[in-house]
């Protein structure tokens, strides 16, 4: 029976997988955390060595009050600055005082601090320079309070010192996305807290969310960190995991296919999907995501902080590249869909039991 089985699955395979290709965009046009129209000539200009754009975009985008499209810059300066900070020290000797100039140094220190085997000791030294950042920043920003969260979970933090970060960060915006994000890691089971604290805190942020708000997917992260850690005491109902999973779809289907600014939220909903078994709701999600691949959930480090990517579109081919994953993901799950799918499906004038005769 066993083999019966593993032919009709090959037979459905050979005969649905390429028509499901159809809506799936080609390998080669799928990008790795490619940066929006406003980001890439910043990028540019940062590996020529000219710091002016980075410093007007992220000028823009605090007078605009975009605090996430101000958040993800910060991130993504922060993270080619890792490889390439020629720039950012030339923006350093021309404007030391410069607040986003200091708000990216410091993400940057963060985030080599983090990769470090003494993790918790040199982030407690960079706790005067995180909380001096934040102190002296515009009264309505919130990002770097969402640095100063990400801070204090890696260096251990204690609940009183977080709530009070936590207070400040919510007082400058209240759906701040990225520092829910850096709220639900600290509560998670992997942080301080626990599954339960973060699905419940996740939940009412979402219930509280902007119907287009980010947040409104925060449970999908919470299932994510869960499915994550399997076999730990206090492990999360099913029906928990595909309530957070329906929420994402919602929030997911209300923005257009391709569209970048959801893509973080698709590649975390497109995996929790596939953990879930539910193959054609996940084949649909890769069709939304378009080529906005992200390296986050397919890189390998869970301990990353959140939203940090590698310089670049196009990594190497390796082991623990997160885009030959994300393709190899999209892949799988389109033959799974296929292999489910039945041999002859009823259409238009086929209506009958026997197959395409009808008889």
């Amino acid at each position: 029976m066993s083999l019966f089985r593993a032919l009709v699955g090959a037979a459905r395979s050979a005969r649905h997988a390429p028509r499901l290709a159809a809506g799936l965009v080609p390998d080669d046009d799928v990008l790795l955390d490619a940066p929006d129209e406003r980001l890439a000539p910043a990028l540019v200009a940062a590996a020529l060595g000219d710091p002016e754009p980075a410093a007007k975009l992220l000028a823009t985008t605090r007078d605009a009050a975009e605090w996430e499209d101000r958040d993800r810059y910060v991130v993504r300066l922060a993270a080619f600055a890792r490889h390439r900070d020629d720039w950012l020290l030339q923006w350093l000797s021309t404007a030391p005082e410069d607040s986003d100039a200091l708000l990216v140094t410091t993400q940057l220190a963060v985030r080599r601090a983090w990769g470090s085997p003494a993790r918790t000791e040199l982030l407690g030294d960079l706790e005067p320079l995180v909380r001096g950042v934040a102190e002296t920043a515009p009264h309505d920003d919130p990002v770097p309070w969402r640095l100063a969260l990400d801070h204090a979970r890696g260096a251990q933090a204690g609940p009183a010192a977080f709530e009070s970060l936590w207070e400040q960060a919510v007082r400058r915006s209240p759906h701040h996305y990225g520092c829910h994000v850096a709220a639900l890691k600290y509560l998670s089971a992997q942080g301080h807290g626990s599954r339960r604290a973060a699905f419940d805190f996740a939940e009412r942020a979402a219930d509280d969310a902007a119907p287009d708000s980010l947040v409104r997917a925060l449970p999908v992260r919470a299932a994510h960190e869960a499915l994550g850690a399997p076999g730990q005491e206090g492990s999360e109902p099913p029906a928990v995991l595909d309530r957070a999973a329906d929420r994402a779809l919602a929030l997911s289907a209300a923005f257009p296919a391709g569209d970048p600014w959801p893509a973080g939220v698709r590649n975390l909903l497109a995996h929790v999907l596939m953990e879930r078994g539910r193959w054609t709701e996940a084949l649909e999600e890769f069709g939304r995501i378009g080529p906005c691949a992200t390296s986050f959930p397919w890189g390998s480090a869970r301990d990353a902080v959140p939203g940090d990517p590698p310089p670049g579109s196009r990594p190497r081919p390796g082991g623990g590249d997160p885009l030959l994953r994300f393709l190899a993901a999209r892949e799988r799950t389109r033959l799974e869909v296929a292999r489910r799918t039945p041999l002859w499906t009823p259409g238009p004038g086929r209506a009958g039991r026997g197959g395409p005769g009808g008889h």
